[in-house]
C-alpha cells in the first residue's frame, strides 16, 4: 500500500469507478470493466458487495455526507476524459497521463490500438501500478510505458523525452485529480513545460475552485475542507474559473472548454435518471497548444 497521504488518494477514484460499472448499464455515468481488478483485494471485496443495489446507494449517500455532488463530479469528470480519448474528430500521436495512479485508461486504449501512452506518477505508485497490471493482465503492454518522477520537482519535459517521448508527437496530455495535490509553483511549470509539445496538441485536466482551497466557500464540503485542507495542506492549488483563459493563455496553451456542474447534469447525470447533483468545487477544462 503507498505510505504517503497523496499516494493513498489513488484508489478512491478507481473505487468509484468500479461501484459506477456495478449500476445497471443505462444508469452508469462512467464505464470502466477493469477498475475493479485493479484494485487491492480489501477493496474488491467492498466492491463486490455493491452488486446489491442498497449496498451501492448507501456507498454513493456516504461520499455525499463528505461531499456534496462530489460522487457525480468525479464519475462525470472521468466520463467526459474517456469521450474526449474516444472523440473521432481527435487524432493523437501519443497519450500522457500525469498523477496516472490506478487509472485503468491507457489498459482500455492499449486493447484496441499500439497509440503510445505514458503513465507518469511518483515511484510507490508507478511500482505497484507494474504489479497490478502483471497480476490482471499477464504483461505490460507494449504500447504503456510507466515513468516514475517526482511532480513536484522533476521536469516533466526532461521525463517524457528521456522516456521514449517524442517532441513531435501531437499529444493528448490527462491531468485528472492532479493540479490540487501540487504546490502554484508545480503547476506553473507543468503548463510551461508542457507548452513544447506540437501544435495541436491537448491538455485536459481537472481542478479545484480557488475559493475553496482559501475557505472562502465550501459548498457545504465541510468535511472534504478539514481532509484536504486542515488537518493537512494536502490541496495546495485552485483556480477561478472565469480567469483560467488569462492563466493557460500565459503558458501558452487556449482554454477550449470547460465542464462543470451544469455541463456533467445536462450531458451525464439526467439521461441516466438518477437523483444526482455534481460538485461546485471541481471543474475540468480542455486546452489546446497555440
Amino acid at each position: 500500500m503507498p505510505t504517503n497521504v497523496t499516494a493513498q488518494t489513488a484508489y478512491g477514484p478507481m473505487v468509484l469507478a468500479a461501484v459506477e460499472h456495478n449500476q445497471p448499464p443505462a444508469r452508469r455515468l462512467v464505464d470502466d470493466d477493469l477498475a475493479a481488478a485493479f484494485l487491492p483485494a480489501r477493496l474488491r471485496m467492498a466492491v463486490a458487495a455493491t452488486r446489491v443495489g442498497w449496498v451501492r446507494e448507501a456507498a454513493v449517500a456516504a461520499v455525499e455526507r463528505s461531499g456534496p455532488g462530489l460522487w457525480a463530479s468525479i464519475a462525470c469528470r472521468k466520463r467526459l476524459i474517456d469521450d474526449r480519448v474516444s472523440d473521432p474528430f481527435n487524432s493523437f500521436d501519443a497519450v500522457v497521463v500525469l498523477g496516472a495512479g490506478f487509472d485503468t485508461r491507457a489498459y482500455r486504449i492499449a486493447r484496441h490500438s499500439d497509440l503510445p501512452v505514458f503513465e507518469v506518477d511518483q515511484q510507490v505508485n508507478i511500482e505497484l501500478k507494474a504489479e497490478v497490471v502483471r497480476r490482471v493482465l499477464g504483461a505490460q503492454p507494449e504500447s504503456v510505458r510507466l515513468i516514475a518522477t517526482d511532480l513536484e520537482h522533476d521536469d516533466i519535459w526532461d521525463c517524457l523525452t528521456d522516456n521514449k517521448f517524442r517532441a513531435r508527437y501531437r499529444t493528448l496530455f490527462i491531468a485528472e485529480g492532479l493540479t490540487q495535490y501540487l504546490s502554484p509553483a508545480a503547476v506553473t511549470a507543468l503548463f510551461d513545460r508542457l507548452s513544447a509539445a506540437a501544435p495541436g496538441s491537448q491538455l485536459i485536466f481537472s481542478y479545484v475552485r480557488q475559493d475553496f482551497i482559501d475557505g472562502e466557500n465550501r459548498y457545504g464540503a465541510e468535511s472534504l475542507y478539514r481532509r484536504f485542507r486542515e488537518r493537512a495542506q494536502v490541496w495546495q492549488t485552485g483556480f477561478v474559473p472565469e480567469h483560467l483563459g488569462d492563466v493557460l493563455h500565459e503558458h501558452g496553451w487556449r482554454l477550449s472548454e470547460q465542464a462543470g456542474p451544469g455541463y456533467y447534469r445536462d450531458t451525464y447525470i439526467r439521461p441516466t435518471g438518477r437523483d444526482l447533483t455534481a460538485s461546485q468545487i471541481e471543474w475540468t477544462a480542455v486546452a489546446e497548444r497555440t
